[in-house]
């Protein structure tokens, strides 16, 4: 009966310790929540303007420009770009953006991934770590950017990804990553980055409904020096995406944690005290026992 109660003291103290880890972790992630969430609510609207205008002069531009990444061309190669975490303990956040990537594969470029033409560009720990181990085929360049997660840094892999659609090395670029919503929903996406994505046009729309611009300087040195910059900033959007999401989806899974610990310290009490009650009824009953054969 000892050895029992010493078991169930273990592990409540092994609870009680996992516990603590999960609330100060929970705390941790909460803090750089507040500074994630705030870059990317930030950084949102200036990028999806710019993104929407850059779609609009690619559409509605005269064919004296120079677009190839605009280019329209037969699917042969893909690049995906995969962002996940460089950490664990977040619940089923990079499981399911892993997931979303290799739907896309297995699915949307199933040809091109039966002929061995489907890159994965990384940009997480996790998400290196899971395709590199499987053998796909990868760019293990700029896996590491979350360590110092800067405009600079992100745009070392945008820029790869454009030069190697010009060189036509792929035909088409996809970013899966994660959209963040609020701490406990995260919205997860598989966005066309390259060839850019034009203004589908609307049935029965009017010609003069079309977005006019007026351009200062001409519209060909505009769109030669802002269009790379574009694509970056649409790269570093992701990633801050990404970055929220995944300190919004470890704090939740921290907190359901630690509310797990709480419900199994509760079970855990309940069997140790019946446990005791035993042992001392136990007791009693030995020691009435032999006061009653000492008396007989």
């Amino acid at each position: 009966m000892s050895g029992q109660l010493k078991e169930v003291r273990n592990r409540i103290k092994s609870v009680t310790s996992t516990q603590q880890i999960t609330k100060a972790m929970k705390m941790v992630s909460a803090a750089k929540l507040r500074r994630a969430q705030d870059a990317i609510i930030q950084m949102r609207p200036y990028a999806e303007k710019l993104q929407e205008m850059l779609s609009n002069i690619v559409s509605n531009s005269s064919g004296d420009i120079d677009l190839s990444l605009a280019e329209e061309r037969k699917v042969e190669r893909v690049l995906l770009i995969c962002i996940t975490s460089d950490r664990g303990l977040c619940g089923a956040y990079n499981s399911n953006i892993i997931k979303t990537t290799v739907n896309q594969m297995n699915t949307q470029y199933s040809e091109q991934n039966a002929k061995g033409n489907v890159t994965v560009m990384p940009l997480g720990k996790k998400a290196y770590e899971y395709f590199s181990k499987r053998g796909f085929k990868i760019v293990d360049k700029y896996w590491e950017v979350f360590s110092d997660l800067s405009f600079d840094n992100v745009r070392q892999a945008a820029v790869y990804a454009q030069e190697g659609f010009l060189n036509k090395e792929y035909d088409k670029v996809e970013i899966v990553y994660s959209q963040f919503k609020n701490a406990a929903t995260q919205i997860f996406r598989a966005e066309p980055y390259l060839p850019i994505p034009k203004v589908e046009p609307v049935e029965g729309e009017d010609e003069s409904n079309k977005a006019d611009f007026i351009f200062e300087p001409s519209q060909e040195t505009l769109v030669t020096e802002l269009m790379p910059k574009i694509l970056n900033t649409q790269v570093y959007k992701a990633l801050l995406d990404a970055n929220a999401s995944e300190h919004g989806a470890r704090m939740t899974a921290m907190d359901k944690a630690s509310e797990n610990a709480n419900e199994l310290l509760k079970d855990l009490k309940i069997s140790y005290n019946r446990a005791r009650q035993a042992a001392i009824t136990t007791e009693l009953t030995e020691i009435v026992s032999g006061a009653a054969a000492l008396q007989g």
